[in-house]
């Protein structure tokens, strides 16, 4: 949380790895808002709350901390949101210091975080991605795309040429395939496995073979 460049009227996502609140008393100070998915220990005290709550939000109060860390570190008062959701039958809590904002619009800030979380895992499920060359923000960029526009090329291939394949299958042929002169149809339809190991016999060499 250290090193993130705060700026003045912007809005920060934190899951509750992140309930370190003497990083979000400095957010706080700064005139910039955080939202932080708060832990189940969390001990507090309501000084008030809305009656009038919309569709799913269970709770919408203002809290004080009360454990003598937590409040020492964190002494101004912050505002609890409880929201249910049903696409995953789950409770959600969370802590801000944005009272300006709905507290749907609460809830839709963290979701739309975990939206990052669900593309990066499909960065690494679909992308192949296991790690990055370089640790700049033009390297990183620069692979990314890379790995993106290969998948949309081979996205192609698969619709335009109708292959009853996934994918992940289309990626795995090609990649063991790189010398291979056949035609890609040709090499589509005779190619029929399931794991690497099923394209060669144990006796035929392959690119991976040592």
């Amino acid at each position: 949380m250290k090193e993130i460049p705060y700026e003045t009227g912007s809005y920060y996502i934190f899951d509750r790895a992140y309930n370190k609140f003497s990083q979000l008393l400095s957010i706080n100070q700064i005139g910039a808002y955080f939202v932080v998915r708060a832990k189940k220990n969390l001990q507090c005290k309501t000084i008030k709350w809305k009656r009038r709550l919309p569709k799913n939000v269970l709770s919408d109060c203002t809290i004080e901390l009360t454990t003598y860390k937590s409040s020492n570190d964190y002494p101004k008062r912050l505002r609890l949101v409880r929201y249910y959701d049903e696409e995953q039958d789950r409770e959600f809590v969370f802590l801000t210091n944005a009272t300006q904002i709905s507290s749907l619009v609460v809830a839709e800030l963290y979701k739309n975080r975990w939206q990052i979380e669900l593309f990066f895992k499909w960065l690494k499920q679909h992308l192949k991605i296991k790690k990055f060359w370089g640790t700049t923000e033009n390297a990183v960029r620069i692979q990314i795309y890379i790995a993106i526009s290969t998948y949309l090329l081979v996205s192609i291939v698969k619709h335009d040429m109708q292959l009853d394949r996934s994918i992940y299958e289309i990626l795995q042929i090609l990649s063991i395939s790189l010398t291979d002169k056949t035609h890609l149809k040709d090499l589509f339809d005779k190619t029929k496995f399931q794991y690497d190991k099923d394209r060669f016999g144990f006796n035929e060499p392959n690119l991976f073979n040592v």
